[in-house]
């Protein structure tokens, strides 16, 4: 059987299993023939109100952040990158809050004025830490990109923390968002960031050929027909618009981006036309488990789900930067 539909079947059925857990297992256990059967009041009402709202929307925030980071990585051509890492995502959280801070409504985005600030956050600190980390290195080593991608990160980690001393006791609940949690959202949630999610993965998918020519030089990729600026271009929006809508719901949430491209190459190789869907697949499936585990571990405490993918991320960061540094000696 053709490898990619193994890995496309593997990556299915772990989706499928993780989305039971998901609304199964908690305080009140969901038994299979509650989809069906809405006799059981209670259990029908969790399972339809708050369960499965919630697994599905961290299945949406997980596989934004993946597809996200497997497209990132491709185009800076460095195992690295991802939105946690590049900044991208704290750009989101601030234009998100500054939404938030000012009380910012535009009558013709409505709902939307949240995901639409976010993603523009987003979109504007991908910008900043390309230009400087060209301007700083023209030949943008993986070690320029990530440094300048901390450095923006580190000073929006200030400008958000400033913004939540000046307001007090009004926004107290930002600073448990600012963990990332996907608990109590509700399928108006869900509506909100559907749209940004379909349209941001669709640009990316449209670009998965240039990204695999990509891989050998953005020289090599024009020689090939790639319009290599314009496809950048497109590639960093579908990025910002999938982190920026996913920060908007979540808050955030680490390392999502980096773990599972990376895991995910490992196992089925680095081919963007397969790539970025089974990313897309397995980061819902990392997510929806995580916040599983963040909900039950210390029940009936909740802990913010990006404190478990921080656990996860952090060591996977350490070996893939130790990994790329000894083979960077040799």
């Amino acid at each position: 059987m053709n490898k990619a539909i193994i890995a496309y079947i593997v990556s299915a059925a772990t989706l499928i299993v993780a989305v039971w857990l998901g609304v199964s297992i908690g305080t009140v256990k969901i038994p299979v023939q509650t989809f069906w059967d809405s006799s059981d009041t209670t259990a029908s009402n969790i399972l339809w109100k708050i369960r499965m709202p919630r697994v599905i929307l961290a299945g949406l925030v997980g596989a934004s952040l993946a597809i996200s980071g497997a497209a990132f990585q491709g185009l800076l051509k460095n195992p690295l990158a991802d939105p946690y890492t590049l900044g991208v995502s704290s750009g989101a959280s601030v234009g998100a809050v500054v939404t938030l801070f000012f009380g910012l409504s535009i009558p013709i985005l409505g709902t939307y004025t949240l995901p639409v600030f976010s993603m523009a956050g987003a979109a504007v600190t991908m910008f900043l830490v390309i230009s400087f980390a060209k301007l700083v290195d023209r030949s943008m080593k993986m070690e320029t990109i990530i440094l300048t991608g901390i450095i923006f990160g580190s000073f929006l980690g200030s400008v958000l923390s400033l913004m939540i001393a000046l307001t007090g006791e009004e926004l107290r609940q930002i600073i448990s968002w600012l963990l990332g949690s996907v608990s109590m959202r509700g399928w108006n949630y869900i509506l909100m960031v559907l749209p940004f999610v379909v349209i941001g993965s669709f640009i990316l998918w449209l670009n998965r050929r240039e990204l695999n020519a990509m891989l050998f030089g953005e020289e090599r990729a024009h020689h090939l027909g790639v319009n290599v600026k314009r496809r950048k271009i497109m590639i960093l929006l579908g990025g910002s618009i999938l982190t920026g809508s996913a920060v908007a719901v979540s808050g955030t949430i680490g390392f999502v981006g980096l773990v599972v491209p990376h895991m995910t190459r490992l196992m089925w190789g680095s081919d963007h036309r397969h790539l970025l869907t089974l990313s897309f697949m397995n980061g819902a499936s990392l997510l929806i488990i995580c916040d599983l585990i963040a909900r039950t571990i210390i029940s009936p405490t909740e802990l913010p789900v990006g404190v478990i993918t921080a656990f996860i991320g952090a060591p996977v960061f350490a070996y893939i930067f130790y990994r790329q540094r000894r083979k960077g000696a040799m």
